[in-house]
């Protein structure tokens, strides 16, 4: 419970400021008094000298009292932001998933930046269930992912549609192939996301193609499962097609399109159903679905 009032925070820095009750109650507009009897209330509720007050002497701030007037400070710039409004000061925050941020992240920076120079924008990376926390408790207040995971809570627009790719060694059966189907890669072991939701994805396509998938590893992280495909320990699926050939540990890399229609998977912007109509908002949205 707040005992002490913003107010009262308020007079100890402007005490602190003046260096007096008779300069710092002229500024606030009260009685030298009550500024006195305001001081005191707080020194018993916090049960510590704040200044140490002598008559005929200027006020002398106690170690205690430098402590207390830094977050005192600290607490009446907050409740400023606050008074001034939700947005004031806040950066407008664009979340991505983080296996696609590397495609996306940068690119929709450069463009907002150039289109709202008078906007403050930052970048976030994350997991599925993260990002929809952050979207639902303002920490993010646009996202761009695959669509899993998202429920009813948000709104979203699609960027665009994409398809998944096979990750294979070079000595992999289907190495020479131009194009894949999920029919063909489930006879091989397959090397899957570790994340519930990502797995799930890909569990639950297969399930509705009839198909029973051998996973012979879970990775958390895209580059794992290239590594461990460049090997041949299994055939990595994956909806996230860097460049190159080679694997971070130097071992050859084949890439391989999965043709099979019902894989196909949407690139969205999503953002919180709750949030308030917004111009602005708007206008940064229209910007983002040109990526």
């Amino acid at each position: 419970m707040l005992y002490n009032t913003l107010r009262q925070y308020e007079y100890i820095v402007a005490i602190a400021d003046a260096g007096s009750l008779t300069d710092a109650a002229a500024h606030l507009h009260v009685s030298q008094p009550s500024l006195s009897v305001a001081v005191t209330r707080v020194e018993q509720r916090l049960g510590r000298t704040v200044f140490i007050r002598r008559k005929g002497a200027p006020i002398e701030i106690t170690p205690f009292g430098h402590r207390i007037i830094r977050k005192a400070r600290d607490l009446l710039e907050r409740a400023d932001e606050i008074e001034m409004g939700p947005e004031a000061h806040v950066p407008f925050v664009v979340g991505c998933f983080e296996d696609i941020a590397p495609w996306y992240l940068a690119p929709a920076l450069m463009r907002l930046e150039e289109h709202f120079p008078d906007l403050d924008f930052q970048v976030l990376e994350g997991r599925f269930s993260g990002l929809a926390t952050d979207l639902s408790e303002g920490r993010a207040d646009i996202v761009i992912s695959y669509d899993i995971g998202f429920g009813e809570a948000f709104m979203r627009q699609r960027i665009r549609t994409i398809t998944p790719v096979a990750f294979l060694s070079r000595s992999h059966p289907f190495a020479a192939r131009e194009s894949v189907e999920l029919e063909e890669l489930v006879a091989h072991p397959m090397i899957l996301f570790a994340e519930d939701l990502s797995e799930g994805f890909v569990r639950n396509l297969l399930d509705a193609m009839n198909l029973t998938p051998n996973i012979r590893q879970r990775v958390s992280s895209l580059e794992m499962m290239r590594s461990l495909a460049a090997h041949g320990v299994g055939v990595g699926i994956s909806y996230s097609d860097p460049p190159g050939d080679i694997s971070y540990d130097g071992a050859p890399l084949v890439t391989v399109p999965i043709a099979t229609p019902q894989a196909a998977a949407d690139i969205v912007l999503l953002w919180s159903r709750l949030r308030e109509p917004d111009t602005r908002f708007s206008e940064v949205l229209q910007q983002l679905l040109q990526l």
